[in-house]
């Protein structure tokens, strides 16, 4: 038994359920002078040792209960990554009551309707986009306590509402900090809104409870087995999958867990790093693979040169160094499908990249790629624990799990479509092959008719086109055409390409995507657009999914010119106007 195993039996032989309060407050006194949070400023790190943590959420929460919150009182917090966060978090616990945090970057139409649908009473507000509290503070309810972060270089200039620092020195530490109970509510988490008004998830307890007990029995992702657990934050830390594996697996087992300063040092802040964990969605993984290959020249040099003897070896040991990779022991990728060649590039760099598939309604647990093996083509096997099923009449995966969400905050009937049975219907679609491998083939509400009344699935055509290294985002749309038509934005390898080789790429697999097809399912014509999908214009969600219905609206218009236009690629120059909300 390894050294942190011995440290973490003694938290684990505690009477009754552990929760990742109980580990904090378990930590905050067997490792009291041992650094638990670093925070960039530039090139210097701010260290916070585990009681100094403790001492600042204790006064923070002894201010909240001077606000008016108790148990059950809802209380927001809008805020980027940073140590101050998981300190609110915390301190938010300490009283018994519930977090409810919002993506840092909603347009603000979307922000006045979460906070709306939420009910919250009291806001933290911190780290924030420069100019973005100037869009959003005109929105947030007056009826609503404010709290404001102390204020981080280049962020936005918060002077609404009450102060950190003043509240720390106005308050001692609370004593009596909360202990929760498995059925208390814990978080009200709100989808990020891919096909419409986002849900609040809500998650008691007793979610990351089993789903902790689980994978320490089990091991299915090896998060306890792992001597040294060092984590880097850097995905909004309200996405389920970073609340579970940065700050809650990070409290379990007592972790440092590192913060990014913004976009434009990620790259710094993750070599500086060198976690041995890291989650991405797939365009993270994707822009560390895109930006290797604009360095070295191309994906056919960057071929020649790593397989050559020797040299290769090193070359990728330097790459990995480089990318803030040379420790990672685990490497997941989720919250959409990864495309296998994005994969594969992974594991041949020296990196096994695992697939996960999840969702904010089951805690982030569902399936993943075992260790020492792969797939291709599927998202791996369902942890011990879960159960399976697939609809007979619409291919629907049906999951059950001890940390399955209570329901949808106040949306009874939103609840009583996804959780039947004990059953949560998760709305996408897939297969269970002979060996308990899972295969997504898409989204029940994502299929269209053509003009002839027959169904297309477009995940499997996006994902075919989403490994070409040329592709940012893209989306099949064609409701009502004959066939459907692929909307594409360039990588910045794509806009630095010449056009006609990129040209050649599409071409080149859309023969081999239509190919096997029957007629009303090919695709007709490719669609590359000088547009980015951003957040800002709402394409894209929080989490950097496509927005259907708002790519639907947005480019109809367009589609029966692309249908009859004489050439299969089209480059469609024209920049729209600004979404304005």
């Amino acid at each position: 038994m390894n050294a942190p195993t011995q440290i973490e039996a003694a938290l684990w032989a505690q009477q009754g359920p552990i929760t990742h309060l109980h580990a904090f407050y378990y930590w905050e006194r067997a490792k009291a002078k041992e650094v638990f949070l670093r925070q960039p400023y530039g090139r210097r790190w701010h260290t916070v040792t585990w009681q100094e943590a403790g001492d600042q959420a204790r006064r923070i929460a002894a201010a909240l209960q001077a606000l008016g919150v108790q148990k059950g009182t809802l209380v927001g917090l809008l805020s980027r990554n940073c140590y101050h966060w998981v300190l609110a978090d915390l301190a938010i616990g300490m009283t018994g009551a519930v977090c409810v945090p919002f993506y840092p970057n909603l347009a603000p139409a979307d922000l006045r309707t979460v906070l709306e649908k939420s009910e919250v009473t009291h806001l933290f507000v911190g780290k924030l986009d420069p100019g973005y509290w100037e869009r959003i503070q005109g929105i947030i309810p007056s009826h609503l306590r404010l709290i404001r972060f102390p204020s981080y270089p280049g962020s936005s200039q918060v002077e609404a509402g009450e102060s950190w620092e003043a509240l720390l020195a106005q308050h001692k530490p609370l004593q009596e900090a909360y202990l929760p109970a498995l059925e208390d509510l814990w978080t009200i988490l709100y989808t990020s809104g891919t096909t419409g008004t986002p849900k609040g998830v809500m998650l008691p307890y007793r979610c990351p409870v089993r789903f902790m007990e689980n994978e320490r029995q089990h091991g299915d992702f090896g998060l306890f087995e792992m001597r040294e657990y060092r984590l880097f934050s850097y995905l909004p830390l309200n996405h389920i999958a970073e609340r579970i594996a940065i700050e809650v697996a990070g409290l379990y087992r007592g972790s440092v867990i590192s913060f990014v300063e913004s976009a434009d040092t990620f790259a710094q802040n993750l070599r500086e790093t060198q976690p041995t964990f890291l989650f991405g969605v797939p365009r993270i993984w994707q822009r560390l693979q895109q930006g290797v290959l604009e360095r070295l020249g191309g994906p056919k040099r960057y071929t020649r040169l790593v397989r050559l003897p020797l040299v290769g070896s090193l070359l990728k040991a330097y790459l990995r160094r480089k990318l803030g990779l040379a420790r990672v022991e685990l490497a997941l990728t989720g919250g959409a499908i990864t495309p296998d060649p994005i994969k594969s590039w992974f594991h041949e760099l020296g990196v096994p990249l695992r697939e996960v598939y999840a969702m904010t309604e089951n805690c982030a647990g569902c399936t993943v790629m075992p260790r020492g093996l792969y797939k291709a083509g599927t998202v791996g096997k369902p942890l011990h624990g879960v159960r399976l099923r697939i609809a007979p009449e619409t291919d629907e995966i049906l999951m059950w799990a001890d940390w399955v969400m209570e329901g949808y905050y106040k949306d009874p009937e939103k609840t009583a479509e996804v959780l039947r049975d004990g059953w949560l219907h998760t709305g996408d679609t897939g297969q269970l092959d002979e060996e308990g491998f899972l295969r997504i083939t898409g989204r029940l509400k994502d299929s269209f008719k053509t003009a002839k009344g027959l169904f297309v699935v477009p995940e499997p055509l996006e994902t075919a086109f989403a490994q070409l290294p040329f592709v940012e985002q893209v989306c099949v749309v064609g409701l009502g055409l004959p066939q459907p038509l692929l909307l594409a934005t360039l990588s910045e390898l794509g806009h630095k390409t010449p056009r006609t080789e990129v040209e050649t790429a599409f071409l080149r697999l859309l023969e081999t995507v239509n190919d096997p097809l029957p007629p009303y399912q090919r695709i007709a014509r490719i669609v590359l657009l000088a547009e980015t999908w951003s957040i800002e214009n709402s394409l894209l969600t929080p989490t950097l999914k496509v927005r259907r219905p708002q790519v639907h609206q947005r480019y109809s218009p367009h589609y029966q010119t692309w249908i009859n236009h004489p050439t299969p690629v089209i480059w469609h120059e024209t920049q729209q106007n600004p979404v304005t909300v």
